[in-house]
């Protein structure tokens, strides 16, 4: 079974919407090296805005460099404590939302 994806539980205090706008960022950043074609083919992340949490898919290599690039900006945008992140099965919640 997969285990790269990977559950953000955003802190009630943090906007969400800017925890989205950091991934978009992430993905931007990863778009640089592997294009745009890969991202919309081997990325997707869902948010699920009623439990505050952030959805993402790091099955591929591309989903994996933005999951990496993503948590590092988290951190340093938010602090260490604005959320928790945990690897899940695919089968437990798999993304739907496209990243473009």
């Amino acid at each position: 079974m997969q285990t790269n994806v990977f559950r953000f539980q955003i802190a009630p205090c943090v906007p969400l919407d800017e925890v989205e706008m950091t991934l978009h960022l992430s993905i931007f950043a990863v778009e640089g090296l592997v294009g745009s074609a890969r991202i919309r083919l081997d990325f997707s992340y869902y948010v699920d805005a009623s439990h505050g949490m952030i959805f993402v898919d790091g099955t591929t290599e591309v989903g994996s460099a933005i999951v990496r690039v993503f948590t590092n900006l988290l951190s340093r945008e938010f602090g260490d404590g604005a959320f928790l992140v945990k690897r899940i099965r695919a089968c437990q919640h798999q993304p739907q939302k496209s990243a473009v």
